[in-house]
């Protein structure tokens, strides 16, 4: 017997038939003799056009009634499941993120969870009764409901299943699991039947939308085992785990790309100690995530050019503070939303020489200049032209062996 946590997102519970497979795939955990905790979403589109009333309402909404209004999705879907299991005759209640509880801090629509109270749960699952958890919310120290933002019920899925220290945490999509890339962009893409936390973290960070980044932070500190699978099929999917449960290590795992992001290049700055510091606590004390940075010194050393990418969702926001900005001096500010990072992931690389260079000289052999480059242990990052998205991801897909059958 196993204790498992299985997680359905929106799509997998969009409507009652749905509601009634997802139902019907936790009767045959639960017909197995093992425990289950099954965590749900809302149903595909019930979140936006809840947060859509509230911006109606009022933009200037208060944070703590918006999280009460939109977690009522996850509410609506815990119900429905438990109402469609006992009808098949599965013991099922529902339970609320306050009812667990799901202790989260104050950041009412980004809580981050501290803690979660398990004891009743488990005598519930110990017993034979399987568990609907309303995933995304939680409740805060002053008792008001709280959500974790989007993509919020992958990490409550992932916390759940650290917190009842269950075997294996599944989460249900509408993928069959986790590719070398993205298969409409290349159809010889593969399923991957195993990827390591980090390279995952790495790809859901770099532009994957399989799971959610939080997610595998929290999967990869607390050793959960995950199984990204379908809904709507009965393969196996893809097994997140530690690097040690995979034998042999592929150089590289996976070709992401992020659309989202904007190019900042500010000409001209003052080549001084501190003024890299000055710029980017600016950017920072406004929450403004940087990512990739490139600095270029003037041949006479006084001035220096500096770039740097951050999401497009912060492009104006970053250009109006560098603007009214007193303590950073330069001579221009251009910018470029027609830019998409691609990224060559692989725990393989930290053994293996060469990776980098196959990277430059498979763009380069396609005419694709790269604007900026950046590098981790297990990643290397390259901006470039929106334009080249597609040709530089098949290109690197195949320069480094992934492509399968077709």
């Amino acid at each position: 017997m196993s204790r498992i946590v299985m997680k359905f997102g929106g799509t997998s519970v969009a409507d009652l038939d749905r509601i009634r497979n997802v139902a019907q795939r936790v009767k045959k955990e639960f017909d197995k003799g093992n425990e289950v905790a099954v965590l749900v979403s809302a149903m595909a589109g019930t979140t936006d056009q809840l947060s859509k009333w509230v911006e109606e309402l009022s933009p200037m909404h208060d944070a703590r009634e918006y999280a009460t209004v939109v977690s009522a999705g996850e509410q609506i879907t815990a119900g429905l499941l438990s109402i469609a299991l006992q009808d098949i005759g599965i013991p099922a209640r529902s339970w609320l993120g306050w009812q667990i509880p799901f202790k989260t801090n104050q950041l009412h629509s980004a809580a981050r969870i501290e803690e979660i109270g398990t004891e009743e749960i488990i005598k519930r699952l110990e017993t034979g009764t399987v568990c609907v958890v309303a995933g995304f919310q939680g409740i805060s120290k002053d008792n008001r409901i709280t959500t974790l933002g989007r993509g919020g019920s992958d990490t409550s899925a992932v916390a759940l299943a650290a917190a009842l220290k269950a075997d294996q945490c599944d989460i249900y999509t509408d993928v069959e699991g986790v590719y070398t890339t993205d298969p409409r962009i290349v159809p010889r893409a593969q399923k991957l039947d195993k990827i390591t936390y980090e390279e995952m973290l790495e790809m859901a960070s770099l532009g994957a939308k399989v799971l959610q980044t939080r997610s595998v932070a929290l999967a990869m500190n607390h050793k959960v085992r995950v199984q990204v699978l379908s809904s709507f099929t009965d393969k196996p999917g893809t097994l997140v785990v530690d690097e040690d449960e995979i034998v042999e290590k592929q150089v590289v795992s996976g070709i992401a790309y992020a659309k989202d992001e904007a190019q900042v290049t500010l000409v001209g700055v003052n080549n001084k100690p501190g003024i890299a510091s000055e710029l980017f606590t600016l950017l920072a004390n406004e929450n403004i995530n940087v990512d990739m940075i490139i600095q270029n010194e003037t041949e006479d050393g006084k001035k220096t050019d500096v770039t740097f990418t951050v999401t497009e969702n912060d492009l104006e926001k970053a250009k109006n503070i560098l603007k009214t900005s007193n303590s950073v001096e330069y001579a221009n500010l251009m910018t470029d939303r027609n830019v998409v990072k691609i990224s060559v992931i692989g725990v393989g690389m930290r053994s293996h020489a060469g990776v980098a260079a196959t990277m430059f000289k498979t763009l380069a052999a396609k005419g694709i200049n790269i604007k900026v480059i950046s590098t981790s242990e297990i990643k290397i990052s390259v901006l470039i032209d929106v334009e080249y998205t597609e040709l530089a991801v098949r290109a690197l897909h195949t320069a480094y062996g992934l492509d399968g059958e077709y």
